[in-house]
């Protein structure tokens, strides 16, 4: 099998799946959701999905983990303290740069 055809094949798959995913909810959950533990459930889903996927992320994206877990600390001690994002982003960066300097 040539490879295009292949390619094609993979494209259609993923894109069956992907619309088959997006909706089965709604053909299945007709009815509004009561369940206060369900809807709670759903509500939560985002972030546990966000954060499973982004702190790998920033743990492998630097030359070594400790810097990236240093930056991490900073970015989770700056959003506490309910700093904006992009000073969020710049202290978590400034401290990464250093860490590496020093390692």
């Amino acid at each position: 099998m040539s490879d295009i055809k292949y390619f094609f094949i993979c494209l259609i798959c993923m894109a069956g799946i992907t619309y088959l995913v997006r909706m089965l909810p709604l053909v299945l959950f007709r009815k509004k959701i009561k369940s206060r533990f369900l809807k709670s459930f759903f509500h939560y889903i985002p972030y546990a999905v966000l954060a499973a996927m982004t702190v790998p992320a920033i743990l492998y994206s630097t030359s070594s983990v400790a810097s990236a877990a240093a930056g991490l600390c900073v970015a989770l001690l700056l959003a506490y303290f309910e700093q904006s994002l992009i000073v969020v982003a710049a202290g978590a960066c400034i401290i990464v740069f250093i860490v590496e300097r020093f390692i």
